[in-house]
């Protein structure tokens, strides 16, 4: 009874007073500003500006690849890694959610399973409801709440789609691209989309006897790549066992020497910058198809069988909508 009262009271904090206990380190005011954050409601606006300022401190690191590559494997490993150097880590990890009852499973939690006792560790899983470029909608805005919070690292695991996954760059300073061997991924490799946001490559499942071909496959394709921007430097590659921890440490090594590269050269403000671009727009953009939808199912019945009768167009119809809104 103790226990349910508890998370009565918890329920009943305002927002302002949530913010102040996530601020001071309170981890069940984490989970609840998440929540809220999730839940799309009015005051998320108002949460992110109270936390913003205490923000960008965080090492940001997504992980992207196809499903069943090992990402959640190979982040369980590096979490310990940053544990024994004493950093607080949260992870944001997003499972896809079915299109029919909008639901997830939420298997990368069992991965991760180890660390739900440390309390050092936040996990936090999400269902993709259906939003496109591997995140969660508010995947971007939890990581930001999870660096309010003291977090040190902040690792981001895409749902594991496609080539199309390039949101993750967004929200991360340094993206790791899994693939394993065997899987016909260094053609995958050669497609535009998630291979242009590649700042690391990791071919996990090393002890597979295809690893060592699939890694030059993929390093005779970034040489490729690479005649484009010249300056940038090549995506390492990096064999990884995520079974066992086997190259974990040179990952983490890797990602600590492209953090330390887009400080010194500059590209870490240019980086944030396009950030900063990407989610404004991405916001607007949603604002304004919440918008158009409600209308579109509220009071535009007479708009709708203009265009089925053929009075209107589909686009003059879009149009006039656009400028409603």
């Amino acid at each position: 009874m103790k226990n349910s009262e508890g998370a009565g009271r918890e329920e009943q904090l305002s927002d302002n007073e949530l913010v102040e206990r996530l601020l001071s380190g309170n981890k069940r005011a984490l989970a609840r500003v998440i929540s809220r954050i999730e839940g799309e409601g009015a005051e998320v606006p108002d949460i992110i500006s109270q936390i913003y300022s205490h923000t960008g401190e965080g090492v940001t690191v997504g992980f992207t690849g196809p499903p069943g590559v090992g990402k959640s494997s190979i982040i369980a490993m590096l979490i310990k890694l940053y544990r024994g150097e004493d950093k607080k880590v949260g992870i944001v990890s997003v499972d896809p959610s079915s299109p029919f009852t909008k639901g997830a499973i939420l298997g990368d939690r069992i991965r991760l399973a180890d660390h739900f006792l440390d309390k050092d560790v936040f996990i936090r899983s999400m269902g993709s409801r259906g939003h496109l470029g591997g995140l969660a909608g508010a995947s971007q805005l939890a990581g930001l709440a999870m660096q309010a919070y003291g977090m040190d690292v902040v690792l981001y695991e895409t749902v594991g789609v496609g080539q199309g996954e390039v949101e993750v760059a967004s929200a991360a300073d340094t993206v790791v691209l899994c693939l394993q061997p065997g899987a016909g991924d260094s053609v995958q490799a050669l497609k535009a989309g998630v291979m242009e946001i590649a700042d690391i490559i990791c071919i996990n499942k090393a002890d597979h006897p295809q690893a060592k071909g699939t890694a030059s496959e993929v390093r005779s394709i970034l040489e490729i790549g690479h005649e484009l921007d010249p300056d940038a430097p090549m995506p390492p590659i990096v064999m990884t066992r995520g079974d066992n921890g086997e190259g974990v440490e040179e990952l983490k090594q890797k990602i600590a020497e492209h953090r330390e590269f887009l400080q010194e050269s500059g590209r870490m403000k240019e980086r944030h910058l396009a950030s900063i671009k990407e989610f404004i727009l991405s916001w607007t953009t949603n604002k304004m198809e919440k918008e158009i939808q409600e209308r579109l199912s509220r009071e535009d019945a007479e708009l709708m069988e203009k265009v089925r009768k053929r009075e209107l167009d589909p686009i003059s119809a879009a149009e006039t909508l656009y400028k409603e809104v």
